[in-house]
């Protein structure tokens, strides 16, 4: 069995990065966490979540198609973090389901940890993500 403790992260497909950074920091109170202009993602806090904004004309954001509107989404996928994280039972169990995927490092609200992308029935994209590796 899976355990979703939380959602970790939900990342939004955007056209005005000023506009909603404003926002969210202004009139939600978030605060920036980290920001990677190379590949078109800025994350900001959210109490113990994170609001990734991915500008459609970054990297990230082209590969995501249409800008939000009628014929695009703004939702690129949505996180949820997994307590006890058991790499392979949840791979395990995936693969029951007919579904392959992989364990892959992706930073999220409490640091770079495993992750596993899947696809819903109707086409969005989940995340499963585990606790931050251990510091060495």
């Amino acid at each position: 069995m899976i355990n979703i403790r939380d959602i970790d992260h939900v990342v939004l497909r955007i056209s005005d990065l000023e506009r909603m950074t404003r926002f969210y920091v202004e009139v939600l109170g978030a605060r920036t966490e980290k920001e990677q202009p190379e590949i078109g993602l800025y994350q900001l806090r959210v109490g113990n979540a994170l609001i990734d904004l991915v500008p459609v004309d970054g990297k990230l954001g082209r590969a995501g198609g249409a800008a939000p509107g009628k014929e695009g989404r703004n939702v690129d996928h949505i996180c949820f973090r997994v307590m006890p994280w058991d790499g392979e039972l949840i791979l395990a169990q995936l693969r029951r389901h007919g579904i392959e995927a992989e364990i892959v490092s992706r930073y999220g609200a409490e640091g770079d940890g495993p992750s596993v992308y899947l696809m819903d029935p109707e086409g969005n994209t989940v995340e499963l993500k585990g606790p931050p590796w251990t510091p060495r």
